[in-house]
């Protein structure tokens, strides 16, 4: 277990980070010298045009990739100044994931597919734990079921559920309402609004969908791989607004 600073009120940042792909001659900057904070209980949508770095932005604070550059870190670690078991185990215990597909495990159940990052880590999760998981995305009468039998918002609240249950400093989401339809999208944002406002949940999420930018504390916008302004209390009218000049 790695040693983290608990007392901080910044759950993640990036200082000045770079992010280049390819070969000298034929180099991409995906990210030029990003700095941002994501402080501990805070919603952050951060959008932005195709190509902008979003994605880019997410796996390099996730740990997920390296950046060329600059700091990331995470709980108080340094992200990019551990190895790679360091950074597996970091990842492990310290940060959730959830995507737009859910990765659910058909052959399981509900509290399998939640208690599975545990019992990867070789940890056996107990029942309460599972139970916890489950009930803070409203699913606790549905543990037995397997995601054949759960409708998409059923099986997007179990892949939260499961990124929860290791308690991480920072949940990052990469357009978790993108597969489902308008009114199950508005169900899963309030459920992540519900873990900042009730559970002090850090959020980090990437969207393109001004609504779902709405539900956060702030937006914050990318453009060419560098942050080029941001939105407090956003509307969705106002995010829209913002990507259109971007886009433009």
């Amino acid at each position: 277990m790695l040693a983290t600073d608990r007392t901080t009120d910044i759950a993640a940042a990036l200082h000045g980070v770079r992010k280049e792909y390819g070969s000298r001659s034929q180099r991409v900057t995906a990210l030029d010298g990003v700095t941002i904070t994501f402080p501990t209980g805070t919603f952050t949508a951060v959008m932005g045009p195709s190509g902008s770095g979003k994605s880019t932005l997410l796996q390099c604070a996730a740990g997920l990739d390296s950046p060329t550059e600059g700091l990331v870190e995470v709980a108080g670690v340094k992200v990019n100044k551990l190895n790679e078991t360091q950074r597996t185990l970091l990842r492990r215990d310290r940060i959730g994931f959830v995507f737009q597909s859910f990765n659910l495990l058909p052959s399981l159940t509900a509290a399998q597919n939640v208690e599975l990052p545990l019992r990867l880590a070789g940890r056996r999760p107990s029942s309460g734990q599972v139970r916890e998981a489950l009930a803070a995305v409203g699913l606790a009468e549905r543990a037995r079921h397997r995601p054949s039998e759960l409708s998409g918002g059923q099986q997007q609240r179990v892949a939260i559920a499961r990124a929860l249950i290791t308690r991480p400093a920072v949940l990052f989401a990469d357009e978790p309402t993108g597969a489902l339809d308008s009114t199950t999208s508005r169900e899963v944002l309030a459920l992540l609004r519900g873990l900042v406002d009730r559970d002090r949940q850090t959020i980090v999420m990437v969207t393109h969908d001004p609504i779902a930018a709405a539900s956060a504390d702030r937006a914050v916008f990318l453009a060419d791989g560098r942050v080029v302004g941001e939105l407090l209390s956003p509307t969705a009218d106002a995010v829209a607004a913002r990507l259109a000049h971007l886009e433009a």
